[in-house]
Order: C-alpha cells, then sequence, then structure tokens
C-alpha cells in the first residue's frame, strides 16, 4: 500500500476561512475530475485510482475541513454546506471552469449539494457526477452503531473514548470478505483519522446523518432533477449502504448508469479499484462533451 508520506509529499496548501485545507492535483490538459471523499478517511482513499485517472483527466483532491492532513478545529459546527462552500472555492481558485465529479460516502453528499446548486443556476459548472457507496437516501441507509453512538447525546464521550483498537474493529467490519484490511492498512488509516486529534471531532462530523433527514427532499431531488449523466458504482455487501441503497436508487432515481460489486463493500475505490476505473470510464465513454 502506499504510504501517507507519499499521498501527501506532492500535495499544496490553501488558507480557507482562516483554515489550512491540503489538496492534491493532477494538472494537463485534459477535462478536470474532482474527487470527494468519505468519512472518517480523507483524499488518501483515492491512491489506488490517481494514476489510471490521471491518464484522462486532470485531477483535485482535498482533505475537507476535519479530516485528514487539512485543520481539524475543534469546537467548530461542520456542515455539508461549509464543505460544498470549501469544494466550490478551491474549483474556483484553480479557474476550473467545468469538472466531473466522482464522490464517495459523505462526499456522496457534499457532491448532491453541489448537483442541486448546479440545477439552481448558481453552482459549478458540473459535466457528469459519479456516486460510490453512501448514504444518499436516509431511509436506506444504516449506520454502524458506533455512529448511531457518536450521533447521540453522549457522542461527545465516545468521542472522548475512542482509540486505535475501536476504531479499527468498527472501521474493519464494513469491507467485503474478500478485501478486508490488512493490519497495516488498518494502522495507516488510524493515523490518517487520528492525526490532529481528528478521531476527538467525529461526534460532531458526524451530524451529517441528521443533516440528510433535514436536507432530504432538497438531496434527493438534486438526483431526480440532475440533467447531466448521473452514475452509480457500488460494492452491495457494503453493511452501511449496500443492495437496500442500490434497489431504492432504481426505485427512485434512475435504472441507467448502475455497476454492482458482489463481496465488495463500502471502499470499492481501495478494495476493487481496477473495477471502479473499468465502470467510471464506460460511465464516461462517450459522455466528455
Amino acid at each position: 500500500m502506499m504510504k501517507l508520506e507519499s499521498w501527501y509529499g506532492d500535495t499544496s496548501t490553501f488558507v480557507w476561512r482562516g483554515h489550512h485545507i491540503v489538496y492534491k492535483i493532477s494538472k494537463s490538459d485534459k477535462p478536470w475530475l474532482v474527487l470527494i471523499h468519505g468519512f472518517p478517511t480523507a483524499s488518501y482513499d483515492w491512491y489506488k485510482l490517481w494514476d489510471s485517472l490521471s491518464e484522462h483527466y486532470s485531477l483535485v483532491a482535498m482533505d475537507m475541513l476535519g479530516f485528514g492532513y487539512s485543520d481539524k478545529p475543534n469546537p467548530f459546527p461542520y456542515t455539508i454546506m461549509q464543505q460544498a462552500d470549501l469544494v466550490e472555492d478551491l474549483v474556483n481558485q484553480l479557474e476550473i471552469a467545468e469538472c466531473h465529479l466522482l464522490a464517495h460516502d459523505y462526499g456522496d453528499t457534499v457532491a448532491q449539494e453541489l448537483i442541486a446548486r448546479f440545477n439552481q443556476g448558481n453552482g459549478l459548472e458540473l459535466k457528469s457526477a459519479c456516486l460510490l457507496n453512501g448514504g444518499i437516501f436516509p431511509e436506506s441507509h444504516h449506520p454502524l452503531p458506533i455512529q448511531k453512538m457518536l450521533m447521540s447525546p453522549i457522542g461527545w464521550i465516545l468521542s472522548k473514548m475512542l482509540n486505535q483498537k475501536k476504531f479499527e474493529k468498527s472501521f474493519g467490519r464494513i469491507f467485503g470478505p474478500d478485501t478486508l484490511l490488512t493490519e497495516e492498512e488498518l494502522v495507516t488509516y488510524w493515523r490518517l483519522v487520528s492525526r490532529g486529534n481528528g478521531h476527538r471531532i467525529a461526534h460532531l462530523i458526524i451530524r451529517y446523518m441528521r443533516e440528510r433527514v433535514q436536507n432530504r427532499e432538497r438531496w434527493v431531488g438534486a438526483l431526480q432533477n440532475f440533467q447531466k449523466p448521473l452514475g452509480l458504482i457500488n460494492g452491495l455487501v457494503d453493511p452501511i449502504s449496500g443492495q437496500v441503497m442500490v434497489d431504492r436508487y432504481r426505485e427512485i432515481i434512475t435504472t441507467e448508469n448502475i455497476w454492482t460489486m458482489d463481496r465488495i463493500g463500502h471502499y470499492p475505490q481501495v478494495e476493487a479499484p481496477e473495477r471502479v476505473i473499468e465502470y467510471y470510464m464506460e460511465f464516461l465513454k462517450g459522455k466528455e462533451d
């Protein structure tokens, strides 16, 4: 696996509303693709796709506020709306005129807000959006017990008690039976999450699950009303957003541009990167214009 130091060795930083945000870029004359990571990890999630995607696209991926190597202020009212603002501001600072989106988990919700703004004519100029496993629909989202506890009134206590052993036990559960993380990988992800005491703000960031309920009409409607290519790539044995989420997507969004993987869990870009690349290229074939 790639070392954190290798991934972050050539990243850049910009200051957003007084906070330092780390981002990685691969710029060429190719169309732009913005990668939006999930909870509780960071842009590092994309390392297995980066080189292959960069053959076809200019890439940008950031660690959103509260994640990875970016600042993790505490206290702070972390919201999806703010993270969407952050993505917009970075894209605009890089003078990217239009872009594709590829998102995962928490990043799916950020992407839904970006799509809602695009639909209203006041956001980024989007060319397409493709979503990996995530809680796109509150009614088909099944959070882990630890996530439910973090969102409860005692969540702040759990954040104080969170340690490497507890993290590895919960995080390791969401991968497929044939693609479980090694001990080295679990340690690496713990380093990423706990950097800058990030594990102590889990109860603050996890509020996005409540935001999904509060903004369901806006964010589900964003997908229903999106007039650009929309894709879904999903690992079906994901206990959080697997088969049930795909079924709901087919029911109320579309039956087109859906790729599923048996025995793959919540992190398809980590568990089956070659297949994700294959499906993503198939999704965007002939759709770049």
